[in-house]
């Protein structure tokens, strides 16, 4: 069970969410409608701080970023604290000011999804787990898109149909054990794609949330 942090300005969402949250067996402890009250509800649950916060990106009063930004000022606040953000459309910015001031272990605990992936529970239900658990993740269609505006770099024109698979699987958080399950192929044969990957796009070989931010720096254009 999740001790849950939840700010949503919509009440019908935040209504479902937390009904969503209960019925997975996890408990909402706070669930608000804007960035200020999600902050003072995160201090409030002290000294035990909640097992995940999960945050809408757009948030009163000016329904720009604020609750992203709450959610990163959160972070600082409290390292560690596993955050998982939502957001309404396909913004690789809103991803890459998630993800880009992180590194190490200090990206542990991180994920941005669409909200349209609540609607697949099981799979919403995972990725909190994940990202409560440390682990990085994102979601696919925010890769595709990536991917797609970075397809004819030099770069990703070395690999083959095969890698890119497995490099945006990587890049969603996957460890290779779930990348052989989704793709049908040997947990070996996965670590050869990944191997390759990392020599052509001369990334490092690291694993987990430093795997992913390794992909994610790559496709911002921030490595050769």
């Amino acid at each position: 069970m999740l001790r849950v942090v939840l700010a949503e300005d919509s009440v019908l969402l935040r209504a479902g969410l937390t009904e969503l949250l209960t019925r997975g067996g996890h408990e909402v402890i706070a669930a608000v409608g804007d960035a200020q009250a999600l902050a003072r509800a995160v201090d409030d649950a002290r000294p035990a701080l909640p097992d995940l916060v999960i945050t809408d990106v757009r948030m009163p009063p000016g329904q720009h970023d604020e609750g992203l930004r709450a959610a990163l000022e959160l972070r600082a606040r409290h390292p560690g604290l596993p955050v998982l953000v939502l957001s309404q459309y396909v913004a690789t910015a809103y991803a890459t000011q998630l993800f880009g001031g992180s590194g190490g272990p200090e990206a542990a605990g991180l994920g941005y999804l669409l909200k349209d992936r609540v609607g697949e529970v099981s799979e919403f239900l995972d990725a909190m787990r994940r990202v409560a658990g440390g682990q990085t993740v994102i979601d696919p269609e925010v890769v595709r898109v990536l991917l797609v505006q970075h397809a004819q770099s030099r770069p990703l024109r070395r690999l083959t149909p095969r890698e890119r698979e497995v490099l945006g699987l990587m890049a969603e958080g996957l460890n290779n054990q779930t990348i052989a399950q989704r793709l049908t192929v040997t947990e070996a044969s996965v670590v050869k794609h990944a191997g390759n990957i990392f020599m052509k796009l001369d990334l490092d070989p690291a694993e987990g949330n430093r795997r992913v931010l390794a992909v994610l720096a790559h496709l911002r254009g921030e490595t050769a």
